[in-house]
């Protein structure tokens, strides 16, 4: 029987009513004939609520429990829908990662999936069994310990089983009924696309998009799993949502595919930075080292032997960073004037795989900003991306003109 991977997000099963609800669309499936694997998600709220008791029973907790804890979630989620398909005659049993296995590395709340043997799930298919209900987020660790894949892994679980049973196509349900040209929720132009291809959907993903997370992205595009993602509130056709796919199932499309923001970023300067070879490492190899997530960075022309350097970070990791440069500077690797911060940024970028044969791009872009009135800081490209960093207080206003400018209300 062909395979399909249908994957329930946290606000698709956050109850009973929602559960069965996507079981009936399991069910639907099944019909089809297909052997079903579904990748569910703890109920809405689970997950942070098992943090919050970690955190209170343990703030410098063992990361070895808080998997054990955390990953429970998914757990009682994959349980009440296996029991819901059984009473539906629907053949099904609930899985945890252990039990698969879906083996991975041993980075306990960040681990990596390594392999998944399909032997077992295989084997029960053969004997009768028409839905594998997976708890995912979760494997288990060289030593036989329960890991967790970190936020939103259960869309890294979804691709990864998908790609080792060769399945025909992997269905992620969330609350959204697609991919849009920008947030909905700020540009009320947004349209739904039909389709988006891997290093599109892997761009907006990791310039802030939240529909996807960026790894599982990474995955199938890696894997070509055909990625579906739909709505758990709405009718489904066949047509359906936005399908992710290789760059040659699409006929035509715009040159800008889709405008994407990163809310929370800040910009931060080291001033008069000696310029000299290997200058750049002595300051970000420590930025690495403490954790800190680096984006965009330029550097000013060299005046006298000093420059300046700039880069961009999530706000949350500035406190990280500003210590990490000032034990460096204190041990003087790096030697430095002064350590600018400017906390009120966000990152607007437009996307699009059009852009490897068309100019004007950045050209227009610009202009558009202008227009509005909008300064922009920093800029960074990329073969598919244009990236700007500008005040946070005109981000809605950047995506609004930028989604006119390039007119993605309209289909190519």
């Amino acid at each position: 029987m062909p395979t399909l991977v249908m994957k329930f997000g946290g606000t698709s099963v956050a109850n009973i009513d929602r559960i069965h609800r996507a079981a009936k669309r399991v069910a639907v499936e099944v019909a089809k004939g297909y052997d079903v694997i579904v990748i569910v998600s703890a109920m809405s709220g689970k997950t942070n609520e098992l943090v919050g008791w970690v955190n209170e029973t343990s703030p410098l907790y063992d990361a070895r429990e808080y998997d054990a804890v955390v990953a429970s979630g998914e757990n009682v989620t994959a349980g009440l829908m296996a029991l819901r398909l059984q009473e539906m005659d629907i053949p099904a049993r609930s899985w945890q990662g252990w039990q698969v296995p879906v083996l991975t590395t041993s980075a306990h709340s960040s681990a990596r999936i390594e392999d998944i043997p399909s032997e077992n799930i295989t084997r029960k298919f053969g004997e009768g069994m028409k839905v594998a209900v997976v708890a995912g987020f979760q494997g288990l660790s060289p030593e036989g310990r329960i890991t967790t894949l970190g936020r939103g892994g259960s869309d890294t679980t979804a691709v990864a089983f998908a790609a080792a049973f060769g399945a025909e196509r992997c269905d992620i349900y969330t609350d959204v009924d697609g991919v849009y040209t920008t947030d909905p929720r700020i540009c009320d132009k947004a349209r739904k696309l039909d389709k988006i291809a891997f290093e599109e959907m892997l761009e907006l993903a990791s310039l802030g998009a939240k529909v996807l997370q960026t790894r599982s992205v990474e995955l199938a595009m890696r894997y070509k799993v055909r990625l579906r993602v739909l709505s758990s509130f709405e009718e489904q056709s066949d047509e359906a949502g936005t399908l992710v796919c290789d760059e040659e199932e699409i006929m035509e499309n715009n040159v800008v595919s889709g405008v994407a923001y990163s809310r929370d970023e800040a910009k931060m300067t080291l001033i008069s930075v000696a310029d000299r070879p290997g200058i750049a490492g002595k300051i970000f190899v420590p930025l690495a080292e403490a954790g800190v997530n680096v984006d965009m960075i330029v550097q000013n022309i060299s005046e006298d032997g000093r420059t300046d350097m700039t880069f961009s970070c999530p706000v949350d990791q500035v406190i990280r960073a500003k210590k990490a440069l000032e034990e460096a500077h204190a041990r003087g690797d790096i030697n430095f004037s002064e350590l600018v911060t400017d906390d009120g940024v966000c990152k607007v970028s437009v996307v699009g795989i059009g852009m490897r044969s068309h100019t004007g791009v950045a050209a227009k872009m610009f202009e558009a900003l202008a227009a509005e009135g909008v300064n922009i800081k920093v800029i960074s490209t990329s073969e598919i991306k244009v990236s700007v960093l500008i005040d946070r207080k005109y981000m809605e206003l950047a995506v609004q003109a930028l989604h006119d400018a390039f007119e993605l209300e309209k289909v190519a």
